[in-house]
């Protein structure tokens, strides 16, 4: 996992873990908020900012378990098959 926390900006999140883009969405953080840390927006939103924090890593930590069971995709044959 990155080395994002309360004190990483939002859209640095993001950008290192898009998977966590509708948590955000979903709690109405501002994704454009200036470069302002995941802490700051929380508490503008009247967020508890440990909480957003651990469903966020809660929601990276599922999306690599998830992706590392997807079997690999097989290569076609020349018929496309």
């Amino acid at each position: 996992m990155s080395d994002c926390g309360l004190e990483t900006s939002v859209p640095d999140w993001l950008i290192d873990h898009p998977e966590v883009e509708p948590i955000v969405r979903e709690l109405g953080i501002d994704d454009h908020c200036g470069g302002r840390s995941l802490e700051t927006v929380c508490r503008e939103r009247g967020l508890n900012p440990d909480e957003v924090l651990s469903r966020l890593k809660m929601q990276i930590e599922q999306y690599r378990l998830l992706k590392k069971d997807r079997p690999v995709d097989q290569p076609r044959d020349k018929t496309g098959k």
